[in-house]
C-alpha cells in the first residue's frame, strides 16, 4: 500500500490541477482497504477517487483522507451467461471492452465514460444514450466499519446524473446484466472511441463533460451558441472543441476554472434562460 502526506491533487486529477490532501492511500487489496477504512476516526473526511475525472479540487486542497483504491478494486469477469462482475477501479473503457470480447451488450456506450465503475456508479454516469444504473443488479458497498454489504438498486435513488443511497458507504464492486450481441460489439466500441476522439478534446487536460444536460436540450449547444467557445479566464478555456469541455492550458489554477465554470452558468442563463447544472464534483478548500 501507498500512503502520502500533504499529496498534491494535481498528480492525480485529469484536469492536472488540485491542493494538496492531508493523506493520500492507495491499498494494493482489498483486505488493505477495509482495515484502513476500519482504522480511521469518524470524524475525518473520507473522499474516493478513481481516475481523477470529473473532479475539481480547489487549490486550497483537502482536508481530510483521498482513497484511491483502483489497484485493489480492479477485477472485472464474466460470472454466467449475461452478467458481469466488475470492482470500482475498473476503467470503464476496459469494461466495455471485455463486455464486447463477451458479446454481451449494450455496453459499447461505457467507452465513452472517462473514469472508473465507482464513479460512473456515483453519478449514474453515460454516453451515447446508455446509462450505467439500467444494467445494474446488484452492488457491493463498504461502510465506515470496514465492513461489505450487497445492495439492490432499490436501495438507491436514481435518476439522471445522480445517485443518492444510505451514508458513509462507499461502491466497491458492482454487478452488471446484459443480453448477447450477436454484431460486431469490439468493432462497436472501437467506433465510439473513434467518435470521442474526433469530438472531444482528449489529448488536453479536462474532466470531461462539465455540465448536465438539460431536459430536451445539449449543453455544448448552449455554451456554443452563446458565444462562449474559447473564452478563457486565465489558464482555464471553453473547449474550441468541445464547448462543454474546460481544458487547462497549461498554467490554469482551479479558481481559474471555477470561475470559468461561474461565467458559463451565467452567460447561458442569460441568453436561454437555461440554469446550467454542473456534473462536475466539486470539493476542497481555496487558496489561502
Amino acid at each position: 500500500m501507498a500512503m502520502l502526506a500533504n499529496e498534491p491533487m494535481s498528480k492525480h486529477t485529469t484536469w492536472r490541477l488540485g491542493g494538496p490532501v492531508d493523506v493520500f492511500f492507495r491499498p494494493k487489496t482489498l483486505n488493505e482497504l477495509q482495515e484502513f477504512v476500519r482504522d480511521l476516526d469518524d470524524s475525518t473526511p473520507v473522499y474516493w477517487t478513481g481516475l481523477g475525472s470529473n473532479l475539481l479540487v480547489r487549490d486550497g486542497g483537502i482536508r481530510g483522507v483521498v482513497i484511491a483504491p483502483h489497484k485493489a478494486l480492479g477485477g472485472v469477469e464474466k460470472i454466467d451467461g449475461h452478467s458481469v462482475q466488475a470492482g470500482a477501479g475498473v476503467p470503464c473503457t476496459i469494461l466495455a471492452r471485455r463486455c464486447a470480447e463477451w458479446q454481451l451488450g449494450p455496453s459499447a456506450f461505457f467507452a465513452g465514460i472517462p473514469g472508473t465503475v465507482g464513479g460512473a456508479l456515483a453519478m449514474n454516469a453515460g454516453a451515447f444514450g446508455g446509462e450505467t444504473w439500467d444494467h445494474i443488479t446488484e452492488v457491493d458497498v463498504l461502510d465506515r466499519k470496514g465492513e461489505i454489504k450487497s445492495r439492490r438498486p432499490d436501495d438507491f435513488d436514481v435518476s439522471y446524473r445522480h445517485v443518492s443511497g444510505p451514508a458513509n458507504e462507499w461502491f466497491i464492486a458492482a454487478r452488471f446484466k446484459f443480453i448477447e450481441q450477436s454484431e460486431d460489439s469490439l468493432a462497436a466500441v472501437k467506433a465510439l472511441m473513434r467518435e470521442r476522439q474526433e469530438k472531444q478534446p482528449l489529448g488536453l487536460p479536462s474532466c470531461g463533460s462539465v455540465f448536465r444536460n438539460p431536459p430536451g436540450q445539449h449543453a455544448a449547444a448552449l455554451i456554443e451558441t452563446a458565444g462562449l467557445k474559447g473564452y478563457r479566464i486565465g489558464g482555464a478555456q471553453v473547449s474550441e472543441k468541445h464547448a462543454n469541455f474546460i481544458i487547462n492550458t497549461g498554467d490554469a489554477t482551479a479558481a481559474d476554472v471555477e470561475s470559468l465554470i461561474a461565467h458559463v452558468r451565467r452567460v447561458v442563463e442569460k441568453q436561454h434562460d437555461v440554469v446550467l447544472v454542473p456534473e462536475v464534483h466539486i470539493v476542497g478548500e481555496a487558496a489561502a
